[in-house]
C-alpha cells in the first residue's frame, strides 16, 4: 500500500524496501528469553493515516484481551504487555518498527497491520527471524505458499470468502456488475473474488474502473460507470476512500439506477456520513455488536468492551484486535508458556470462540476459518439507536469448502 496521502500503487519491491537495513539482523540467532519474563506482544497497526480509526479501534480491543487474561493471571503467572507501534500505513516504516520490536523490545510475538502490502512487509521479517504474526488485515497473498511460513497465521477474513458471501447474497444469474476499484492490493484481490464468484453465479462484468488510492474527488468516474448501465455497482475500497466513494455515488443519483455493494463495509465510514447515504449498500464483515443476540461470545465480548471503554460497542476491524491477540494468548496459555514452537503447534490445534462463534486455523495455510457476515446499511427510521447500524442478511457458517484450496495456494495437501 502506498504511503498515508500518497496515490502510488505499492509493488512487491517496495513492500519489502524497508528491509534492507535490517538485513545484518536478520542473519543473526534467534533470542534466547527467561521463562518468566513479561509476555510482549508486538503490535504496529496505522495509528496515522487514513485507516487510524480502524486502527484506534483494533488497539482498543487489543488491550481489552491483554487485560482480560493478565486479570486471570497471566500466561502462567506472567503478565502480558502490549506493545503499540505507528506503522504510519508504509511497508518500509513497518518492516522498521517489527525489526525494533523483534530486536529491541524483544517481543515473544507479533499482531497486527492493516494494509495487504504492509502485513506482507511485517510478515517478511517475523519469518526471518522465527517469530509468531497473527495478521489481522484481508489479504489473499499472505496464505500463498510463497509468502507463508510456519509462523505466520491469518486471523482475519480473507477477500476470497469475503466477496464469495457477499455476491452470494447480492447477484443473481445474468446480471450486469460494474466494478469502481482502489488500485492496490486490497482493491485488485477484492475485485478477482468478486470475478469469481460472479463466474460460479453467471453474472456479467460490463465495466471496470481503477482509483488511486486516497482520492478525494470520484466525480470523473460516476458517469462513466452510470453509462455502462450495471444492476450491481461494486465498489472495492477501505476506509476514507469508501465514504467518499459511496457519498459521491450517492450525489451522482447512482442508488437510482443500480445496487450498491462492497466487499467490506464499515462501521466507522458508516458512521462518518451518516444513514442516508448508506442505506440500502450492502457489504461483508468479520463482526458487528448486533450478533449478541445469536452468539454467547459476542454477547460477552460487548460487555466486556462497553464495561472498558464507557459504554462504546466494539466495531468490526476492532474484533480483529480483540480475536488475534485473544487466539495468541489461548495458544500460549495451552503450551504452558511462549516457547515458539510449542505456541505454533497450540494455535495450529485450537479450536476457538472469542467473538462470534467457533474458529480455527486451517494446517495448511493458517488461515482462520470462520464466519462471514453479510450485512445491509438501515435507513434511518428502522434504526432502534444510533448504534443499531445493519440489518444481517446472512451469517455463513465458517467451512474449509469456502476457501481456496491447499492445492491452489501452492501448500502440500
Amino acid at each position: 500500500m502506498p504511503k498515508s496521502g500518497s496515490t502510488s500503487k505499492i509493488t512487491r519491491r517496495t513492500a519489502l524496501a524497508g528491509l534492507s537495513a535490517g538485513a545484518a539482523l536478520l542473519a543473526m540467532p534467534r533470542i534466547g528469553r527467561a521463562a518468566d519474563e513479561t509476555v510482549r506482544i508486538g503490535f504496529p497497526t496505522p495509528l496515522t493515516g487514513p485507516f487510524a480509526a480502524e486502527a484506534r479501534d483494533q488497539v482498543k480491543c487489543a488491550e481489552l484481551a491483554v487485560k482480560l487474561v493478565n486479570d486471570k493471571g497471566g500466561i502462567g503467572g506472567r503478565k502480558v504487555e502490549l506493545l503499540v507501534r505507528d506503522d504510519k500505513l508504509n511497508a518500509g516504516e513497518a518492516a522498521t518498527r517489527t525489526l525494533e520490536l523483534i530486536e529491541k523490545d524483544k517481543v515473544h510475538a507479533v499482531v497486527g497491520a492493516l494494509s495487504s502490502a504492509v502485513q506482507l512487509a511485517v510478515n517478511e521479517v517475523t519469518r526471518a527471524r522465527g517469530v509468531i504474526y497473527v495478521s489481522i488485515s484481508q489479504s489473499d497473498t499472505i496464505n500463498e505458499a510463497k509468502d507463508f511460513s510456519k509462523y505466520t497465521f491469518h486471523e482475519a477474513l480473507n477477500p476470497h470468502m469475503t466477496t464469495a458471501a457477499v455476491a452470494r447474497q447480492t447477484l443473481k444469474k445474468g446480471m450486469k456488475v460494474a466494478h469502481l476499484v482502489a488500485d492496490y492490493a486490497y482493491g485488485h484481490e477484492m475485485l478477482r473474488g468478486f470475478k469469481r464468484a460472479q463466474a460460479t453465479i453467471g453474472a456479467d462484468t460490463v465495466g471496470e474502473i481503477l482509483h488511486p488510492f486516497g482520492a478525494a474527488d470520484y466525480s470523473t468516474f460516476m458517469p462513466r460507470l452510470m453509462s455502462l448501465r450495471p444492476d450491481v455497482l461494486c465498489i472495492s475500497n477501505f476506509g476514507r476512500d469508501q465514504a467518499n466513494a459511496i457519498k459521491q455515488a450517492v450525489d451522482f443519483g447512482v442508488k437510482q439506477q443500480m445496487k450498491i455493494v462492497v466487499p467490506v463495509i464499515l462501521h466507522n465510514q458508516r458512521l462518518a456520513v451518516g444513514p442516508d447515504v448508506f442505506e440500502g449498500v450492502v457489504g461483508g464483515s468479520n463482526y458487528f455488536w448486533g450478533l449478541e443476540t445469536q452468539s454467547k461470545s459476542a454477547a460477552s465480548f460487548n460487555t466486556a468492551f462497553k464495561a472498558a471503554n464507557g459504554g462504546a460497542i466494539p466495531t468490526d476491524y476492532g474484533a480483529y484486535g480483540y480475536s488475534g491477540v485473544g487466539s495468541l494468548l489461548a495458544a500460549m496459555q495451552a503450551a504452558g508458556g511462549t516457547e515458539t514452537d510449542k505456541v505454533v503447534d497450540a494455535l495450529e490445534k485450537l479450536q476457538y470462540d472469542i467473538t462470534k462463534g467457533p474458529q480455527h486455523y486451517r494446517k495448511c495455510d493458517h488461515q482462520s476459518v470462520q464466519s462471514v457476515l453479510v450485512l445491509e446499511s438501515k435507513k434511518k427510521s428502522a434504526m432502534a439507536n444510533d448504534n443499531d447500524l445493519f440489518a444481517i442478511l446472512a451469517n455463513d457458517a465458517g467451512s474449509d469448502e469456502l476457501l481456496r484450496s491447499c492445492s491452489e495456494l501452492g501448500h502440500a495437501t
